[in-house]
């Protein structure tokens, strides 16, 4: 099938995307095509224009958040059908590597392809200009519709505003998870998330919802700041120095529990002035992606091993697709997860470089491309 989608065609150039003609192959074995009612907009996509994430081929059709209805089924497919109602979860989870035997689906061995440039199988299901276009972690959001393997594919009820639903599957979970399962935030724990968009803000959630005493959200945006108090932010300040003297006079100069960094781009040297906001036993959880070729992180590591910290590294929030990306949708159908107020702003595919100019300008928690169902 015809359609549009989103290209980059010199990554790493801040070329910006180029929306055009794109055909659609078929499904194949365990395949879908799915009918996208949204997509978000990510500062990973983003990571592969500007060269923070690399890419020696091209081109590359983007987007990994997005959720839709099934319409066409491929063979071999079992446990889905169509009409049914999916978030795409920008890691797969085959279910039974090594890792998704034993719970770990965010380190599933079949993410290892996701930016490789063909579809699990090795082929282009998207062709543009008379050659095959990779897409983004397997799925390519930038676009009305998506031909993806099942292992990509969540179900989810047909009640959840499939617009909201396209949040799930990546930077809610992985920002939730920062906190529920990397950081481990237990009940009266002061808190301090570093960084405060669409995934930040999630952390901040989560903090809430395990119970932390005192959420301390890092934000140089006022906006964000404001923001991160309605999604349970029990103070906000603008850098690491502000920061650093609340938390001493909130832990009475022990530090805080757990420090988790989610900014748009993991450099160096924003490591030790978070960790040493780390009280002793305390857990600085690493989420933001960093650029590949950073190597140069200054750390008081006698500091660090003296006080007995632990710094963890987080995919995906250490999330469980499967499990999670239902249990957040269901939170949301009780009231008690916010996605509506993620979207700051909404786009037609046609503004997507007017989308991410404004994320990386902070805008938006969250921008969100719309598409017609």
């Amino acid at each position: 099938m015809k359609t549009i989608g989103a290209l980059l065609w010199e990554p790493g150039t801040r070329s910006g995307w180029s929306v055009e003609e794109i055909e659609i192959d078929p499904p194949k074995s365990r395949e879908v095509r799915v009918k996208l009612a949204a997509s978000g907009i990510c500062h990973s996509d983003d990571h592969v224009d500007t060269g923070d994430i690399p890419l020696d081929w091209a081109p590359i059709i983007g987007g990994h958040e997005g959720a839709g209805i099934i319409e066409e089924l491929g063979p071999d497919v079992t446990g889905f059908e169509v009409g049914d109602h999916v978030v795409l979860s920008f890691l797969p989870s085959c279910g039974h590597c090594a890792m998704c035997t034993i719970g770990r689906s965010n380190m599933c061995e079949m993410g290892a392809g996701v930016l490789a440039g063909f579809a699990p199988d090795g082929t282009h299901r998207v062709h543009a200009r008379g050659q095959g276009v990779g897409p983004f972690s397997f799925l390519g959001t930038f676009s009305p519709y998506a031909v993806v393997n099942i292992d990509s594919c969540v179900k989810i009820d047909k009640d959840i505003p499939l617009d909201k639903a396209a949040l799930i599957g990546c930077g809610v979970p992985t920002g939730w998870g920062s906190s529920v399962y990397a950081a481990e935030v237990e009940l009266g724990e002061t808190v301090v998330i570093v960084g405060t968009g669409g995934v930040g803000m999630n952390a901040v959630q989560g903090a809430r919802h395990k119970g932390a005493k005192n959420i301390i959200a890092i934000d140089p945006v006022s906006f964000k700041r404001d923001q991160a108090k309605i999604f349970g932010a029990t103070h906000t300040v603008e850098n690491y120095e502000q920061a650093a003297d609340l938390v001493a006079g909130l832990s009475n100069g022990q530090g805080a529990d757990k420090v988790i960094i989610t900014v748009d781009i993991a450099y160096g040297h924003l490591l030790n002035p978070a960790q040493e906001m780390v009280r002793r036993g305390g857990t600085l959880v690493l989420t933001s992606a960093a650029p590949v070729t950073q190597r140069d992180v200054p750390f008081d590591l006698f500091t660090f091993a003296m006080s007995g910290k632990r710094l963890q590294g987080t995919l995906y929030g250490t999330t469980t697709a499967r499990r999670d990306i239902p249990l957040i949708a269901d939170m949301y159908r009780r009231g008690e997860f916010k996605l509506d107020e993620l979207v700051t702003k909404t786009y037609e595919l046609e503004q997507i470089n007017e989308a991410v100019a404004d994320m990386r300008e902070g805008k938006n928690i969250r921008g969100v491309i719309m598409y017609d169902l």
